[in-house]
């Protein structure tokens, strides 16, 4: 006959305060990743930085897969993402699933010191595709346009449909962006896979101004006697 094994009182014991433990941890864990995301959406840094002082980690993304340092900037919750890029182990060009750097989110806003600290821990200014500067370009933040363009921004750098940074600016900036890139030699005669320039794309949105800019280097580039 087949005796049974006698349970040991102490690893029983044992066994049932690490459950408990688990589950207290998973609980905490849960709560904190939670108040995580809050505390973004409230602004709320006192909160952010007791939990990455807990050791949470300021990379942890949403349930939508955006980091949280994105989603900061998007609210805009500037004392949270403060926070956030300054923490030691910020990865500084956590993408979101549109494949949008944390450095073309900060560009598109026109946070200058958020750009600068994002450099500063290694962001890729020359991203592959759609790149931080084509996105200042498009709302026409100078400062920081000038501040991609001396850490080496590559000025006409191609989107995935062959845009360049002075089409969007062109399109959608100011005269003032579209002066800064032809002062600071964008090519106005490259086109774009449907054949566009730089003109067309300030034709096209009547920006009459921006196209005549363009124009005016366009005509000094010519022979003389020639449009």
């Amino acid at each position: 006959m087949r005796i049974a094994p006698r349970i040991n009182f102490i690893d029983y014991i044992k066994c049932s305060f690490y459950c408990i433990v688990l589950i207290g941890f998973s609980v905490c864990i849960a709560g904190s990743y939670d108040d995580f995301f809050v505390a973004i959406k409230r602004d709320d840094a006192g909160t952010v930085q007791a939990l990455l002082r807990r050791g949470f980690d300021p990379n942890t993304r949403s349930p939508d897969n955006e980091h949280g340092l994105a989603l900061a900037i998007r609210e805009p919750s500037l004392k949270v993402a403060a926070v956030l890029v300054a923490a030691p182990n910020i990865d500084p060009e956590g993408r979101n699933p549109q494949d949008e750097s944390l450095l073309m989110l900060a560009a598109l806003k026109g946070l200058l010191g958020l750009c600068e600290q994002l450099i500063e821990k290694g962001a890729d200014v020359n991203k592959p595709g759609w790149t931080p500067l084509h996105y200042a370009a498009t709302h026409g933040h100078i400062a920081v346009m000038h501040l991609l363009l001396d850490n080496h921004a590559y000025i006409d750098a191609a989107s995935p449909n062959g845009s360049t940074p002075l089409m969007m600016a062109a399109m959608y900036g100011t005269p003032a962006a579209v002066k800064l890139l032809l002062e600071a030699g964008a090519d106005p005669l490259l086109k774009n896979d449907q054949g566009l320039n730089a003109i067309d794309f300030a034709n096209r949105a009547q920006r009459a101004e921006s196209a005549e800019l363009i124009a005016a280097l366009v005509r000094s580039l010519r022979p003389p006697g020639k449009w």
